[in-house]
């Protein structure tokens, strides 16, 4: 928790100077997304390019599963010499899977604790504030206890001017907090704070866990049409979390703030843009055109290395044409 509380502190600083740009939340979880995928480029690139690998020596894995399939040991020795001799990692991508959820579970902890992870106010000023709203006559006790700082954002316009509030921010932190209370919302009405479980199944925000699941889901259903076979060949790590994912979003978006599902959302959309690109550029095709081009590119710099060796018969030859030639030249 101490480790992703830390990554909710650092993306923290990237969102609120985002949202001081943007003036909105929607808008600046949108472009943190975009900053947040490029910056994990890399790791997409070395993902596609292990299911695409893997992908690519199907056929070979499965030529040596039918020689050596009586033996385990020496089968797994062979797959080894293939996947080195390739330039394969055939495990390569399940760590660039768990880096994005590295990532989420960040964004969870800068939007949960927006005081002190986003706008990285005093933690001790924050918590007296919290408990001060607490003991307003009519203030609602059922606040989920995770969320107490977005309840007292929430509140904050209304409390802003009272001495103890006064007492415990400077100028400056009240400002700044009025600013980030007034952006959450969306499409004219929809704020991003609220927390769909709790306004129970019948609530027009019980659509973030829907769209989180159909996300997740139709970008997975339009990978595998892309990639086509190379999903088939996953290890299993990569698989539990490819399918387990869009359940596990939409558990997770009903009970936490909206914004959190607004970028998983966001994400999951860039992915499906980025797979596809990723599939046409390092897909098996791809690569094995590189690697036979490769191939013939070794092999004629091998050959250009070793000597010609005239044969007898090529030697007359061209012992005759020198001749030839110098009578010319006479």
């Amino acid at each position: 928790m101490q480790i992703f509380g830390f990554l909710g502190y650092f993306l923290g600083y990237l969102l609120w100077a985002l949202f001081y740009v943007f003036q909105n939340f929607g808008i600046a979880i949108i472009v943190f997304t975009i900053v947040i995928k490029l910056v994990l480029f890399p790791f997409s690139v070395k993902q596609q390019k292990s299911m695409a690998g893997t992908a690519r020596l199907s056929k070979k894995q499965k030529e040596l599963q039918e020689k050596y399939g009586n033996n385990r040991q020496l089968l797994q020795e062979e797959m080894n010499k293939l996947y080195e001799k390739e330039g394969v990692k055939p495990m390569g991508g399940c760590l660039t899977m768990i880096v994005p959820m590295l990532v989420l579970f960040g964004v969870f902890y800068a939007v949960a604790y927006p005081l002190t992870n986003t706008l990285h106010i005093n933690a001790d000023s924050v918590n007296k504030a919290v408990a001060y709203i607490q003991q307003i006559p009519g203030y609602a006790s059922s606040a989920n206890p995770a969320y107490q700082q977005i309840a007292l954002l929430r509140v904050f316009p209304n409390i802003a001017n009272t001495e103890a509030i006064q007492g415990l921010f400077s100028a400056a932190d009240i400002d700044k907090i009025h600013l980030f209370s007034n952006g959450f919302t969306i499409f004219g009405g929809v704020d991003l704070l609220m927390v769909p479980s709790d306004f129970g199944f019948w609530s027009w925000y019980l659509l973030f866990p829907i769209l989180c699941f159909v996300s997740n889901v139709g970008s997975q259903f339009v990978m595998q049409r892309v990639n086509k076979n190379q999903m088939n060949q996953q290890q299993g790590c990569m698989k539990v979390l490819m399918y387990a994912l869009p359940l596990f979003s939409a558990y997770i978006a009903y009970s936490v703030p909206a914004a959190m599902s607004f970028y998983w959302i966001i994400s999951a959309l860039l992915s499906l843009v980025q797979s596809i690109i990723l599939a046409k550029v390092l897909g098996p095709v791809q690569l094995n055109a590189k690697s036979e081009a490769r191939h013939a590119a070794l092999m004629f710099e091998n050959e250009a290395k070793v000597p010609y060796v005239y044969a007898p018969q090529e030697k007359a030859v061209a012992s005759v044409n020198n001749k030839n030639k110098n009578k010319k030249k006479k």
